[in-house]
């Protein structure tokens, strides 16, 4: 039975009602980069509380530019370059190691930061980081399958999405070469950071196999496509899942038994960005315990702030597919980065996709 929702209007929504080809939301004044008063942010979609921006910029005076990637290949390709422009970024796990070893995030100094404080120890050494030095850490979470519990059994293998007919045309994967290659090597009793050409190539033919079973590869927007009935099965994050889980009660989400890719995000500085000044304050603003709550309780992930976990709805604590129980997570790989094989895994997506 379909939920009537009581969520103001979000960002996904706002995106959705003003036309796909929107990229960009500027709050409180014009959108050119550069400006004194002007912090230019890049970011996923849905991914920042619904009042978070506008609570930044009453407290500072700072507006804010704020830009939207689909995923982190998107995000690397516009530093490639140079910085376009950004004074805050929120890439990955894997691809902030990536972007330390191409000489693209400043080192944090963690004195100008006073909410650092605020920050769960598990996360402060992690091994794509140690120290933290070029990261604050913001949300973790995992990579699942979101389902509709009255058109299919619940899924505990990653099989239904990548090796079956079972639900054909009625499955959507994420439209994320590392994710979803990585899951699929898991899938087959390989390493999610394999760079065995071999072992990459079987995940490859695997997926091409599967891709007539499939509706589509989608950028970060299968939720929207399972509310809306187009279809069953997804590969999607969790937090996305969850929220529209909120929505339909005929929704779920699982993780399967051969285990998933778990990440955590963190809140850098891009090489040249033209305000660290107010880099600085914008993430000291989100970990503020209320403020990073308030992001909590919009995106349904898990947060690093260990402070703000006071403030977050105690049914998202509770939740086993927001906060992973330990067995769970104990079957789960992070992403790294895997130097030259990166090349295996373009070369293996473009084959997918021209399939």
């Amino acid at each position: 039975m379909m939920k009537t929702s009581s969520w103001t209007l979000g960002r996904r929504n706002f995106l959705k009602g003003t036309g796909a080809a929107v990229a960009a939301l500027s709050f409180g004044g014009s959108a050119a980069f550069g400006q004194d008063k002007q912090l230019n942010v890049y970011n996923w979609d849905t991914y920042i509380g619904d009042t978070t921006l506008e609570t930044f910029t009453a407290a500072s005076g700072i507006n804010v530019q704020y830009d939207l990637y689909a995923n982190l290949e998107e995000m690397y390709a516009k530093f490639q370059e140079g910085n376009p422009g950004y004074d805050v970024i929120f890439p990955s796990d894997y691809m902030i190691e990536t972007m330390i070893k191409a000489g693209m995030l400043e080192e944090i100094d963690h004195a100008r930061v006073a909410n650092f404080a605020n920050i769960d120890q598990n996360f402060l050494d992690p091994s794509f980081d140690p120290g933290c030095k070029h990261n604050v850490p913001y949300f973790w979470g995992s990579v699942g399958i979101g389902y509709r519990k009255s058109k299919v059994d619940a899924p505990d293998s990653w099989k239904v999405l990548f090796d079956s007919d079972q639900y054909s045309g009625r499955i959507a994967l994420l439209a994320d070469s590392r994710f979803v290659l990585a899951i699929t090597l898991m899938y087959l009793g390989h390493s999610a950071n394999s760079t065995s050409a071999e072992e990459i190539a079987a995940a490859r033919d695997l997926l091409i196999q599967q891709k007539k079973n499939l509706k589509a590869f989608v950028p970060d927007s299968g939720q929207d496509m399972l509310i809306a009935g187009d279809v069953d099965l997804v590969m999607e994050w969790n937090g996305d899942v969850l929220k529209v889980m909120a929505e339909d009660d005929d929704l779920s989400y699982a993780v399967p038994k051969e285990g998933s890719v778990v990440w955590v995000d963190g809140l850098c500085i891009p090489k040249g960005a033209p305000n660290v000044d107010a880099a600085y304050e914008f993430i000291n603003h989100i970990h503020d315990p209320k403020v990073n709550a308030e992001i909590a309780n919009t995106i349904h992930y898990a947060t690093s702030n260990k402070a703000a976990r006071e403030f977050v709805d105690k049914a998202d604590l509770e939740n086993p597919a927001v906060y992973l129980p330990d067995e769970i997570v104990a079957k789960c790989q992070s992403l790294i980065d895997v130097g030259d094989a990166l090349k295996l895994y373009d070369e293996a997506w473009t084959a997918i996709q021209a399939a």
